[in-house]
């Protein structure tokens, strides 16, 4: 059976704020899905609510994987289920070894315990795969380094914890043209073997090219306004969202600042670092 989300007529605001204002989406595994719109209308805003970001309060609708309330669940039940979410922002977590920090996260999700031959075997082949340094393993989490590592080290954790629905928030910002290519062949070949399902959000066509989406949704202001495949990426890359905004007589917003949270933020609410295990 295709693992299901169904998000039905979700309205969501962050402190008196209404972002979301009624999202319909239904993503299947095996389905890849491209989120798209201006900055400032929603984008991320769904993906931290889908994966239980504290800061969002949702006011109305629902969260639905395989028939199960998500909306119920701690951010590590979730996790638990098959929802992953890659980091718009990734966060530094000084004196958390990657190892450490993934082979627990492996462990909270299997009903025994890794071996440690299968996970160093593991993670030493999908270190050279995204053609990250050797000492990876040993480095504190995302301590020290560079925007596209960090990047890729989230992609690194997808590829350790084979979700089955994956949401992935901007993970092509800040990667070179050759680590984007890196990047897709992972997540394709992850796909491949594991059928994997997806929500990208991403401004780039050569992106969106690479993983070639089944599915388009644009956001604006809290609302999927326009729903296609990826002919509509394409139209988007190609002419912007001024024909949108014509054709549906409405006012773009004025971009804000993205707001950043941290992995403490998500700990002092929930009692874990809000995603992985």
């Amino acid at each position: 059976m295709e693992n299901t989300l169904e998000i039905k007529n979700l309205h969501v605001k962050a402190g008196e704020k209404e972002i979301l204002k009624g999202i319909n989406l239904v993503v299947k595994q095996g389905e890849i899905h491209a989120i798209m719109g201006p900055n400032g209308n929603g984008k991320s805003t769904l993906l931290q609510t889908i994966m239980g970001n504290p800061n969002y309060e949702v006011t109305e609708g629902s969260i639905i994987y395989n028939g199960e309330d998500v909306l119920k669940m701690s951010v590590d039940q979730r996790s638990r289920k098959g929802l992953f979410l890659a980091l718009q922002y990734p966060q530094e977590i000084s004196g958390v070894t990657n190892s450490d920090f993934l082979r627990a996260a492996m462990n909270a999700r299997s009903e025994k315990p890794v071996s440690i031959f299968k996970f160093i075997k593991e993670i030493d082949k999908n270190i050279k795969e995204l053609k990250m340094k050797d000492d990876l393993a040993h480095r504190y989490v995302n301590d020290g380094f560079s925007g596209g590592e960090k990047k890729r080290n989230e992609i690194l954790q997808m590829l350790m914890l084979k979700p089955d629905i994956a949401m992935l928030d901007e993970i092509d910002s800040g990667l070179d043209v050759d680590a984007i290519k890196l990047v897709s062949d992972a997540i394709l070949k992850l796909k491949e073997e594991t059928n994997l399902g997806l929500l990208v959000v991403s401004h780039y066509e050569r992106f969106f090219t690479s993983i070639k989406p089944t599915h388009a949704h644009v956001i604006v202001d809290g609302k999927v306004v326009v729903e296609g495949d990826s002919e509509l990426v394409l139209k988007i890359d190609n002419d912007g969202y001024d024909w949108l905004y014509e054709e549906l007589k409405i006012e773009p917003l004025k971009e804000e600042k993205p707001m950043v949270y941290s992995l403490g933020v998500c700990a002092r609410n929930r009692g874990n670092n809000g995603r992985v295990i």
